[in-house]
């Protein structure tokens, strides 16, 4: 079974209560088995639109990371980033 990515890309208005989110959802990652492989760090827009902010997780598999995607845990973080910022989150199945 192929693993899966949990890719986030955005862009930051209000730092503190993204902060809040940050933890709240790193919590909702451990328990779903998500193991972070990109978090933030320096970027450069080779091509198209960039966002400021990356983010890629990687879970066991496309389930794995719906579960966490859709969880009730996750839920509640994604609560603390409302109006913090714009996010575009996907899940992608690996090769």
């Amino acid at each position: 079974m192929p693993k899966a990515y949990v890719i986030a890309r955005a862009n930051v208005t209000n730092p503190a209560a993204w902060a809040e989110y940050a933890a709240k959802a790193s919590e909702a990652i451990k328990q779903y088995g998500g193991t972070p492989l990109v978090r933030g760090g320096r970027i450069e827009v080779a091509e198209g639109e960039g966002r400021a902010r990356n983010v890629v997780i990687e879970f066991a598999s496309f389930e794995a990371a719906r579960a966490y995607a859709h969880s009730p845990e996750y839920a509640a973080a994604r609560k603390l980033r409302q109006g913090a910022g714009v996010i575009d989150i996907v899940i992608v199945e690996g090769a």
